[in-house]
């Protein structure tokens, strides 16, 4: 039996027009059996979600993976803090650069590859108002050639 090579749950647009995004993680998500079910029927948001690094280990916050709904009482908080699987020296890396100003961790997207849930998560430096506007004005430019050359090649 042939295993999907990578089907995405759930994706964090904002955080690339919020962030520059440095570096990016893979990291497996410790889940429970009912989640794992929500999850594959494409129930997760990580608009709202954080990363945080206590006691050596990182947990992902404000992560909302509905309820399933032949759950009852399996069932977790949909909210609930969610540990992140990395090794102890990526740990250790990324949490030596958010000690410098302006660093943060933010996940990127929830995926499942081969069988496994992962989450993708990115070393991450705050845009100023200035470098949003520069990214949309690229944005509005390429989209202007885009249309244009459309036109041409009717």
């Amino acid at each position: 039996m042939a295993k999907e090579a990578m089907k995405l749950v759930a994706n964090n647009k904002k955080a690339f027009h919020d962030y520059f995004i440095e570096e990016t993680y893979e990291a497996g998500l410790e889940l429970h059996g009912t989640e794992v079910k929500s999850m594959r029927m494409g129930k997760c948001s990580i608009k709202e979600a954080w990363v945080r690094i206590q006691n050596g280990e990182i947990h992902v916050y404000g992560m909302h993976v509905s309820p399933y709904e032949k759950g009852n009482i399996f069932n977790k908080d949909p909210l609930r803090v969610r540990k992140l699987l990395l090794h102890k020296s990526e740990i250790l890396k990324l949490d030596n650069k958010l000690k410098e100003q302006g660093y943060t961790i933010v996940p990127l997207e929830v995926y499942f590859k081969e069988g496994r849930a992962k989450i993708k998560v990115g070393l991450a430096k705050g845009k100023k108002l200035y470098d949003k506007r520069q990214d949309i004005a690229k944005k509005d430019a390429r989209r202007e050639t885009e249309r244009e050359f459309k036109i041409k090649n009717l």
